[in-house]
């Protein structure tokens, strides 16, 4: 062991900066390797070019990630992501999609369900949005902006009556719930 050490040291007493240069060599090397890896994971509707006077110049994202936490009506934490990126625990790779999601909140009314999305930079006819029983869907496909967004809803709601606004950025639904149908009588019993 101590042979081989002694080796070590006799070389790097030679070369003390070549032991460093072949690191930074190796660092560079690799972190290069890894951002092509990245750049190949990214939609190609997130990768844009431009001529600039040095030559083109690729222009990667938006990149987007967030999250919400509040507190439900059961006192439990209710968390919330937004964004085109999912991060993934471990050494897989990120998640990502050319499309949004938009923060999203659920309020839940005496006789309606309220939902309020963030969607900025976006105009209110691009906005498409479809409603079941228990789903709301919010769609928007623009060059510019992709945002995609199911929302599960609390209760069964009618699409009949369904009203939508759309201000600075701020789309509001409302849906009416629907009514519950009598399930039976309760009987005294003589």
């Amino acid at each position: 062991m101590s042979d081989e050490w002694d080796e070590f040291f006799r070389r790097f007493r030679r070369f003390p900066f070549s032991f460093f240069e072949r690191y930074w060599e190796d660092f560079f090397r690799e972190f290069e390797e890894e951002f092509r890896r990245i750049e190949e994971m990214v939609p190609k509707e997130l990768v844009r070019e431009r001529k600039t006077e040095r030559g083109v110049e690729r222009i990667f994202g938006p990149f987007v990630y967030g999250y919400s936490i509040t507190i439900g009506p059961d006192g439990k934490p209710i968390i919330r992501e937004f964004g085109n990126v999912r991060p993934r625990l471990g050494r897989r790779p990120l998640e990502l999609r050319s499309e949004r999601e938009p923060l999203v909140d659920v309020i839940p009314e005496e006789d309606v369900i309220r939902v309020v999305a963030e969607l900025p930079g976006v105009d209110k006819n691009d906005i498409q949005l479809n409603v079941t029983e228990k789903v709301l869907t919010i769609k928007v496909d623009t060059p510019e902006r992709k945002y995609y967004k199911e929302v599960e809803l609390p209760e069964e709601v009618e699409s009949e009556g369904a009203r939508a606004t759309y201000k600075n950025g701020v789309l509001e639904v409302v849906l009416k719930k629907k009514k519950t149908k009598a399930k039976g009588v309760s009987l005294k019993v003589e």
